[in-house]
């Protein structure tokens, strides 16, 4: 099982990766918190997994994509169109 999820955390850093690197952060009341949350859990997701902890690197890469994705969703950041597609729609 932990295959899978190294796997898995693999795919989805490397979809964060492209994420951070074209998320464009509004100023908005609340927009740097999201982002430096979202990206300290992106860097823990790492650290974790370096560690051979891959249920922890999932989890935290996982609330990482949460925090962007609520954050489009409140117009704190956006993204080019082509990477909407990771995230909910709405």
């Amino acid at each position: 099982m932990d295959d899978d999820i190294s796997r898995r955390y693999t795919q989805e850093r490397e979809t964060m990766q492209r994420v951070f690197a074209s998320l464009s952060v509004k100023k908005t009341k609340y927009s740097g918190e999201f982002f430096e949350m979202a990206h300290n859990y992106y860097n823990d997701s790492y650290y974790f997994f370096k560690k051979g902890d891959v249920t922890r690197a999932f989890e935290a890469i996982v609330i990482s994509w949460s925090y962007i994705d609520a954050g489009l969703k409140l117009g704190m950041f956006s993204l080019p169109q082509e990477l909407h597609t990771f995230f909910t729609q709405g």
